[in-house]
Parts: structure tokens; C-alpha cells; sequence
């Protein structure tokens, strides 16, 4: 008898213990079921607060384009395909910037890098659901010149100065910087029109063009072959010199499918850490960029250690962007309303972190 009560107290043991066991180990599992599918090993390492780290990876679709904008991205698309990003990259170096709008537009794409003020008239096309996300080109145009001695914008008094760009901010830069240096286009100079950059550059070189408003990475693809070719004022420095701090000359930026960004927002800000380094790593880290440049057929490696210092690649968002970008649109607007594509964007234009 005293076996049996032993026996049965034994029993009695052995359910108390699995019973415990079992609801020890149940609750590492119901917290698995809760976690994100995948989290980066790196994300929570020393933090103390894991959640400020994005909960899932997701592949962003981007269309970039040759220049500047995808020389600032090149350290990010290394990165990506050696897997040491947050999330994965898929970027495609777009053909032209109406291609990366109809990237953007179409769904195909949920990040682009664009021309500023396309942005703005994006905006406006898709009722809001295009956001400014950042700044990432300041000017890159130039005065070049062929056997013209210019040293000041008044100089230009009376001058035929070629162009690319019309109905672009291009067009509307120069005109702005004229403008409040006492010179009125169309009157006191004379501005020709070319149908596409390569077709100025080429005009600036065989000596047809004496004086033009060149872009990057132009500029140093003609001072390279022609010596007699010179960079005699860098409109972003005129820009400033009338406009303050009141504005930036800016011709690229990233924008961002607002649907994407609120589906996708943990993600897409750790993209944009992400890619500020990159911009940094252009502009800091030069010949390796220009390699990097040459490896994703952006531009030749030569001419892109020449161009990257001259391009005013940034990385530029948040409040100092909404605060500056307002009275540029406001200039291209007051040229023509088209521009920026019929209306001031509203406040929801910018994406904020």
C-alpha cells in the first residue's frame, strides 16, 4: 500500500513538472508568432529600444537616373548587392527623366529621382500622391565660354547666350538671375535655345556657341576637350548671391509614392539613412564613387572624379527642405504656372521622417 501511495505521488510529480515546462515553453512561441518575419540581425544590437528599428525588410523599387542623382546613389546600389543594406534595392538607372515619371507614375517604381520642379507638377497630376521626399542635386549650370571674356552676369549685357532646357527650370533659373541683375531677357540678352544638352555642348565646342548655360556633366566632358573652353560663373553661387537663404537652386530630387511611404514608412526612412550615407560616400570617398559610377553605366569613371565635385550632390530633407524649397517653386511658378504644374504644391508635399 505504501508503494502504491508512492507511486501515485510520483505520478502526480512528473504531471506538475510538464505542466510547468510545457507553459514555460509556450511563451517564447507566442511571442515568435507576434515578431516580424524578418528583422536585421544588426537592427536591435545595443539599442534600447528595438522598436525604433524597422520591423520588416522590403525590396524598393527605384528608377535613378545617369548624373547626378545616380552618382549619389551608387554607394547604396553597391551595398544592396552585397546585402549589407536594410532593406534590398532594385534600382533601375532610368533612361531619361520622362522615363523615372512614368516608372513613378505607373506603380513600376515607388521611388524616383527626378527634376524638381517635375515633382511639384507629379504632385499635382496624382492629387497628392507624389511626395517630395529630399533634396539630392543643388545647381550644377554653368557659364561656359569660347573665346568670351565673361566675369560677371552684368557682362552678359548684350550677349547672345545659348541654351538647353526650355520650359525647364533651366530656362527659368536664368532668367530669375538676370532678372535681379537689373537685365531683362529678351532684351538686353539674347538667349538661343538648343534642342538638348549633347547639342549644345557640341555648339560650345566647334565655336558656334560662344557663351552657354551648360550642365554637368557636360561642362567638364568640354573643358576636357578644349582648353579654350572656361567655366566663367557658376549660376548656383549667382543664384545665391540674389536669392539669400530665402531659397536653393535645386534641379534634382527624390520623391516617393505617398501610398508606398505609409504602407512602407519604417522601411522607406531606413532607405533614406541609407541613402544619405551614400550621398556622403559619393562626395567624400571621390575615386571610389567614379568607379562605382563607371560599374552601374552611369557615366564613364573619368569623367565622373571630374564632374562629382562640380555636380552639388546633397542630401537635403525635413524642415530645412520644406523651408526652402516654398520660394523656388514660387519663382518657377511666377515664370510660368506650368512649371510646377499649374498650382503651388500644399504642405502634404513633404514627405517628413
Amino acid at each position: 500500500m505504501n508503494f502504491m501511495k508512492r507511486l501515485t505521488a510520483m505520478a502526480l510529480s512528473l504531471c506538475m513538472l510538464g505542466a510547468v515546462l510545457t507553459g514555460c515553453g509556450s511563451q517564447p512561441e507566442e511571442a515568435s508568432s507576434q515578431a516580424p518575419e524578418s528583422v536585421p540581425a544588426s537592427s536591435s544590437e545595443g539599442s534600447e529600444d528595438p522598436s525604433s528599428s524597422p520591423k520588416e525588410t522590403i525590396t524598393i523599387k527605384i528608377a535613378a537616373q545617369k548624373g547626378p542623382t545616380g552618382l549619389g546613389m551608387v554607394k547604396l546600389m553597391q551595398d544592396s548587392e552585397e546585402g549589407s543594406t536594410v532593406n534590398t534595392y532594385d534600382v533601375t538607372i532610368a533612361s531619361s527623366p520622362d522615363a523615372a515619371v512614368s516608372m513613378i507614375s505607373s506603380g513600376e517604381a515607388d521611388v524616383a529621382a527626378l527634376p524638381t520642379n517635375t515633382a511639384a507638377i507629379l504632385y499635382n497630376k496624382t492629387s497628392g500622391n507624389v511626395q517630395l521626399a529630399a533634396l539630392n542635386t543643388l545647381g550644377v549650370l554653368y557659364i561656359v565660354t569660347n573665346g568670351e571674356d565673361i566675369s560677371s552676369i552684368e557682362d552678359l549685357k548684350g550677349k547672345t547666350v545659348y541654351s538647353s532646357g526650355q520650359g525647364a527650370t533651366p530656362e527659368y533659373a536664368f532668367n530669375y538671375i538676370l532678372t535681379e541683375n537689373g537685365l531683362t531677357p529678351g532684351t538686353d540678352v539674347t538667349v538661343e535655345y538648343k534642342a538638348d544638352h549633347s547639342e549644345l555642348a557640341a555648339s560650345i565646342l566647334s565655336g558656334d556657341a560662344k557663351i552657354a548655360v551648360l550642365p554637368e556633366p557636360f561642362v567638364t566632358q568640354v573643358t576636357a576637350k578644349d582648353p579654350n573652353v572656361q567655366v566663367a560663373l557658376n549660376l548656383t553661387d549667382e543664384w545665391n548671391k540674389v536669392a539669400g537663404d530665402k531659397s536653393v537652386l535645386t534641379m534634382g530630387c527624390l520623391v516617393v509614392r505617398k501610398d508606398f511611404a505609409e504602407q512602407n514608412k519604417e522601411a522607406f526612412d531606413a532607405f533614406l539613412d541609407e541613402y544619405k550615407e551614400s550621398v556622403d560616400f559619393t562626395n567624400n570617398h571621390v575615386d571610389e564613387a567614379a568607379e562605382l559610377s563607371e560599374k552601374y553605366d552611369i557615366m564613364p569613371a573619368a569623367v565622373a572624379e571630374k564632374a562629382i565635385p562640380n555636380c552639388n550632390i546633397v542630401y537635403m530633407d525635413g524642415e530645412e527642405m520644406q523651408k526652402k524649397m516654398p520660394d523656388f517653386l514660387n519663382i518657377l511658378f511666377t515664370a510660368n504656372p506650368k512649371s510646377v504644374g499649374g498650382e503651388l504644391p500644399g504642405e502634404d508635399f513633404y514627405y517628413i521622417k
